[in-house]
């Protein structure tokens, strides 16, 4: 058995992840749109204009609070919630990986710490389902999570937020808050779509982030040594998408980074005026390349579902066709 072939989330867990990477897709594609106005021109035309774009990036946000109330929720009233929880919590094995990578990068130790290894071969007993690395991915997402949707609640009426913080200038403050932080998690988003789409062990999608443990076999009777990491194969077009993902995740990310210097496009006034940053080909380009990733990881998303289905309907057929030959015995 090895850490690639066991589960990972329980299925209340894999249904929420899909949830909420919809919801937040779309929180991406409207809150750009509205950023970055001159670049997405045509985002923010498809989607019906200004007003409409703001509309539905309201409403993306509402279904994110209710995503974050129900886990919240969950993790407190449910043994599942509470067992997630404490698999996600930081141990001192996690330290001494953080430790031991440092002197690993160092060249003054050998080899990783198990904690350390979330994809590199390894029995399942001797590698957690979350690498320190994936904890820490875990509570980056959720801080930046609930920085937005405070922010976004504050700065949902900016009159009533100017009343509240008494200057224009606070209210206009948490406004570029919130627009800056969504650039700062979009890298995150980005990063994660690549690390979990295109590894060689996982590509194109890491299925077991969709398919549920309970589904997922525990054990196998191996009659060889090792891991059973030496027998993986890698797709023949593996090498290519990575690296065409690979150079439009950096070339997204920095191009967005960029954008967010220049452009002042957030929020959208009543009268939205194209040209709001610079007028450079490149930038657009690269712009438009950084939701091309995230159209790709919504895609991504959907295919792992659709995985998912097809493989309780195996598993649902299999087990028919036992008992048919249980019965026919």
């Amino acid at each position: 058995m090895t850490n690639l072939d066991h589960g990972k989330f329980t299925r209340m867990t894999t249904v929420f992840h899909s949830l909420l990477a919809m919801d937040v897709f779309f929180l991406f594609f409207t809150g750009y749109a509205i950023m970055f106005n001159d670049e997405l021109w045509w985002m923010l035309t498809l989607m019906g204009g200004s007003g409409a774009v703001a509309a539905l990036h309201r409403a993306f946000g509402v279904g994110l609070l209710a995503l974050v109330v129900f886990w919240m929720l969950m993790m407190v009233t449910t043994d599942t919630g509470r067992s997630n929880f404490r698999e996600i919590m930081p141990t001192p094995g996690d330290a001494k990986a953080f430790v031991q990578d440092i002197q690993f990068v160092l060249g003054n130790a050998e080899e990783r710490h198990p904690n350390a290894r979330q994809f590199a071969g390894g029995t399942a007993d001797e590698v957690p389902l979350l690498s320190y690395v994936g904890k820490g991915v875990v509570f980056i997402f959720a801080a930046e999570l609930t920085l937005l949707s405070i922010s976004g609640l504050l700065i949902w009426s900016k009159t009533g937020l100017m009343q509240y913080f008494a200057t224009q200038t606070a209210a206009i403050a948490f406004v570029v808050f919130h627009g800056l932080l969504g650039v700062v998690m979009l890298m995150g988003v980005m990063f994660h779509i690549f690390e979990h789409g295109f590894h060689p062990a996982f590509f194109p999608v890491e299925t077991k982030a969709f398919i549920p443990r309970s589904m997922i076999p525990e054990e196998h009777d191996d009659d060889h040594e090792g891991t059973g990491i030496e027998h993986l194969e890698l797709s023949p077009n593996w090498a290519s998408a990575s690296n065409l993902g690979g150079a439009a995740t950096v070339i997204g990310i920095v191009s967005v980074l960029v954008a967010s210097i220049y452009d002042t496009g957030y929020p959208v006034s009543l009268e939205l005026l194209v040209g709001g940053g610079p007028t450079n080909l490149l930038l657009t380009v690269g712009v438009n390349i950084g939701v091309l990733v995230l159209f790709l990881g919504m895609v991504l998303s959907v295919y792992g579902n659709l995985v998912r289905i097809r493989w309780e309907q195996r598993m649902a057929e299999e087990e028919a066709d036992s008992v048919d030959a249980e019965a026919a015995d």
